[in-house]
C-alpha cells in the first residue's frame, strides 16, 4: 500500500444492531478496524478518513424516493407503526447512509485523483438492493450509486470484490 490509498472507517457504524440471529453483525467492522490498522499499523501507510453520511438526495440516485424515504422514517423506537413497510423495506436510514456515504466518498476521491485505491473494510458492498427494495440485509445498494459517479469520469467501470460478507 502507499499513501495514495484511501482508506474510509466510521467508528460508529459498528454500534448498530440488527437483532438476535440476524447476520449482519456491525460490530465486526469495529474489531476488523482495529486489527488491521492498529494492530498491522497499516494507519502509517494510508489516509485514514471518516466518511460523510449519504444523503437522501445521493440515495436516490438509484433508489425510489418512496423507498428512501421510509428508510428516513422509521427507528427502533416507531418500527411497530411501520409494520406493512417493514415487510417490504426492512431496514434503517442511519446504518444505509453511513455505509453508502463511505462508498461514495471513495469513488469521488478516485474521480479527483485524491487516491489511487480506496479501501471500506467489511462493507465490501451491499450490491443486492433493489431499486425499490431490500434483498437480504443489502437495504441501500452503495455498489451502483459509487458506479454512477465514477461514470461521471470514467467511461467504463470494473467492479473487483474479493467476497461477499454478512458483516
Amino acid at each position: 500500500m502507499n499513501n495514495r490509498t484511501s482508506y474510509f472507517y466510521d467508528p460508529d457504524v459498528g454500534n448498530f444492531h440488527y437483532g438476535a440471529g440476524h447476520p449482519m453483525k456491525p460490530h465486526r467492522l469495529s474489531l476488523t478496524h482495529s486489527l488491521v490498522l492498529c494492530t498491522m499499523e497499516l494507519y502509517k501507510k494510508m489516509m485514514v478518513f471518516k466518511p460523510y453520511k449519504a444523503s437522501q438526495h445521493d440515495m436516490c440516485r438509484f433508489h425510489s424516493e418512496d423507498y428512501i424515504d421510509f428508510l428516513q422514517k422509521v427507528s427502533p423506537n416507531n418500527m411497530q407503526g411501520f409494520t406493512k413497510s417493514l415487510n417490504t423495506f426492512n431496514v434503517f436510514f442511519e446504518f444505509c447512509s453511513r455505509y453508502t456515504g463511505a462508498s461514495l466518498q471513495g469513488a469521488t476521491q478516485l474521480n479527483h485523483k485524491i487516491c489511487d485505491i480506496a479501501i471500506k473494510l467489511g462493507l465490501e458492498g451491499l450490491h443486492h438492493a433493489k431499486k425499490f427494495e431490500a434483498s437480504g440485509f443489502c437495504y441501500v445498494n452503495d455498489i451502483v450509486i459509487s458506479i454512477l459517479e465514477l461514470l461521471k469520469y470514467h467511461p467504463r467501470v470494473s467492479v473487483h470484490r474479493h467476497r461477499h460478507s454478512p458483516w
